[in-house]
């Protein structure tokens, strides 16, 4: 099921995942792998923690579960999912699988637009414009630790640990070579399916910096519609500059959120 499709059955949360926009010029896209059957089942999510977790919370999303939906996306922040985060925002915002609360929302879709994506960058003003000024203030401060623990300074190592760590396990000595590797995936009856090494191994899904950009090129334009929120505030300092909220340290090691035991054997493998 594509991004597009989930936004189709109706879940207004949903609208948050948006279609990806174009990427930036000068190269030929490397496709978004969570539109690729194919890429799914053959082992990419296992590798892909971020990408794993948010695909659970969708699913749980469509089956009207929010309470664990809510639990994966938090999950999926830990590795720096940007759209998850922004979907934990709305879901504290809405009251949906957790208990409304603006401030915290507003805390969590800060660091969610710390990357200039415009979506999130417009929710983020039409929430702090219904706030008043003791909530500001306590968004400030809850935003405090949503950063030190789930900001890019934090998570993108732990993502980046678990990137480099599985295409070792997957390549070993084939390692800056896949000319002429085929990944086969086993299908229906005694078929297989076949991936030229060439896609599954392409850099943008496995070197950290790469597939940051990759991100950056499916989010950074992903619009959400119409959101009147009047003239955007500049804001941000030199340490923090795309944020309201004083820059804190990074706690990398802060613990990872925990959720129920999922089947991933079909996770993201449903045909476009």
């Amino acid at each position: 099921m594509t991004a597009r499709q989930w936004k189709a059955t109706g879940l207004v949360l949903l609208a948050l995942l948006g279609a990806p926009g174009a990427n930036a010029a000068g190269r030929s896209p490397a496709p978004d792998p969570t539109e690729d059957a194919l890429m799914m089942s053959a082992g990419f999510l296992s590798s892909h923690p971020d990408l794993r977790l948010r695909l659970n919370g969708q699913e749980r999303l469509k089956d009207g579960n929010h309470a664990e939906a809510f639990l994966f996306f938090k999950r999926a922040v830990w590795y720096g999912d940007k759209p998850s985060q922004g979907m934990v925002a709305e879901m504290l915002w809405t009251g949906k699988g957790v208990e409304r609360d603006p401030p915290q929302a507003y805390a969590w879709m800060d660091p969610a637009a710390e990357r200039g994506y415009e979506g999130f960058i417009l929710h983020r003003e039409r929430y702090w414009a219904a706030l008043d000024a003791a909530e500001r203030a306590r968004a400030i401060e809850i935003g405090k630790e949503v950063y030190a623990r789930y900001g890019d300074a934090a998570s993108e190592p732990r993502l980046a640990a678990v990137l480099r760590r599985e295409r070792s396990r997957q390549t070993g000595s084939r390692t800056g070579y896949s000319g002429a590797l085929k990944i086969y995936v086993p299908g229906p009856g005694d078929t297989y399916e076949q991936i030229d090494g060439s896609k599954y191994y392409d850099e943008r899904y496995w070197d950290p910096k790469q597939y940051r950009q990759l991100q950056d090129s499916i989010w950074a334009r992903a619009y959400t519609g119409r959101v009147d929120v009047g003239p955007v505030e500049q804001i941000g300092t030199d340490a923090n500059p795309n944020s309201r909220i004083p820059a804190t340290a990074p706690q990398v090691d802060t613990p990872e959120p925990q959720t129920p035991e999922a089947d991933d054997a079909d996770l993201g493998t449903a045909p476009p």
